[in-house]
């Protein structure tokens, strides 16, 4: 490995996440993380387990109120992230989610089975946050949500659940987490290195990719230097039943992109919103993975730089 792509290394998390040498670290490619994903069939035979807790994520209660899986807990998004002018849905002091997790009966020994809203973004999202506070070993996200749920027929409840509260250690797992500033050292110091360190992903719509069109709220278009496209609706076999494609499929889409089990994965899109579906899969897939949640909205609002609106360049540069 040579130095710029060392420096690369360091940058990005400290040492913790990437501190393997990059030609001894290959990964099985067939080393799925099955444990991050539950079936219908197996939720509905483990209901009745002492130690689980259903999560549905939602932005309203309306859905949830209608029909959800019984025993669910409501959880609403906004608990999950906190918006500031010039950046959104960052995550919030770790204390506070925290006790949200806490408030909904999460305990150290749950097993937390996630869905929601937005075909599995929500949930995704939140079982990024449980990654954050060291919990994600014991959680899954539900394949195909609700979706799947009903369509199969499965039993739905309208009563609310009231949980008993729960105390949850954490375990911060910061290196997880980019930063504005240590991703725009990372693709610079990525631009002059004649192999990538990492691979990083825009999981935004390929017209806002490429810049035809605009981010809502990003002046600029374009994405992030050196960043390939990798839509995260191509994840799934279907916006209406949102299951997850299969793992050939979904491995076959990765490498389409460069993406490289010896690489970390790199994830983002406009506000940390679809690449944290992004980001469950790459780690679904075994890929070590990481997020920028700041995303293309804190990257040109808050610190000004440029996004490129062309065919992709090792030496495009971040500029202000």
């Amino acid at each position: 490995m040579n130095s710029s792509m060392a420096a690369v290394v360091l940058i990005l998390m400290g040492g913790a996440f990437l501190s393997v040498a990059h030609d001894s670290v290959a990964a099985d490619r067939s080393n799925i993380r099955s444990e991050m994903l539950v079936s219908t069939a197996w939720l509905q035979e483990h209901l009745g387990d002492r130690d689980l807790v259903i999560i549905y994520v939602g932005r309203g209660r309306s859905v949830y109120d209608e029909g959800h899986i019984p025993g669910a807990r409501f959880l609403a998004f906004d608990e999950l992230v906190e918006q500031h002018q010039d950046s959104l849905n960052n995550l919030p002091p770790a204390a506070a989610l925290q006790d949200v997790f806490e408030s909904i009966g999460v305990g150290n020994d749950s097993r937390v089975i996630l869905y929601g809203d937005a075909g599995g973004m929500l949930a995704a999202r939140a079982y990024f946050t449980l990654d954050y506070l060291g919990h994600a070993e014991r959680a899954a996200l539900l394949d195909g949500g609700m979706e799947k749920w009903a369509a199969e027929g499965k039993p739905i409840e309208q009563k609310a659940v009231q949980p008993t509260p729960a105390k949850l250690t954490t375990h911060l797992q910061a290196d997880i987490l980019i930063t504005t500033a240590k991703m725009h050292q990372a693709v610079v110091e990525s631009a002059s290195a004649k192999d990538g360190a990492f691979i990083l992903l825009d999981a935004r719509p390929p017209r806002e990719f490429d810049g035809a069109v605009l981010s809502e709220g990003v002046p600029k278009a374009g994405h992030l230097p050196g960043a390939r496209s990798l839509y995260w609706k191509t994840l799934l076999q279907s916006e209406s039943i949102p299951t997850l494609r299969d793992p050939a499929s979904l491995q076959a889409a990765f490498e389409s992109t460069g993406a490289d089990p010896r690489n970390p994965v790199i994830t983002y899109c406009r506000t940390g919103m679809q690449s944290s579906f992004t980001y469950f899969v790459a780690k679904y897939l075994g890929y070590r993975v990481a997020m920028y949640d700041g995303s293309v909205y804190e990257w040109v609002n808050r610190a000004g730089y440029d996004l490129v609106a062309s065919p992709l360049s090792s030496k495009d540069v971040p500029s202000k």
